[in-house]
């Protein structure tokens, strides 16, 4: 089966988990080492791409796992 990938989606959660962790985009920042231009880059989905490094040190800073962070978003039939 093919997927199609752009149409399809990938929606970031980092907004909800900050609130949930009471956390700032700033305080995230500090503690990954990630600039807040690509944190909110992130954030508001304009993101083309995560480094591998990126997601740990996100998932390990906001105790989650991918899953909690991103959702696919499938292409609508």
């Amino acid at each position: 089966m093919q997927v199609d990938v752009d149409s399809a989606q990938v929606i970031c959660h980092l907004d909800a988990l900050l609130v949930d962790r009471g956390m700032t985009l700033t305080e995230l920042s500090h503690a990954v080492g990630i600039t807040l231009a690509n944190l909110s880059s992130l954030k508001n989905n304009r993101a083309r791409a995560v480094r591998y490094s990126t997601l740990i040190a996100l998932c390990q800073a906001l105790d989650c796992q991918p899953g909690d962070l991103f959702s696919v978003v499938p292409p609508p039939i």
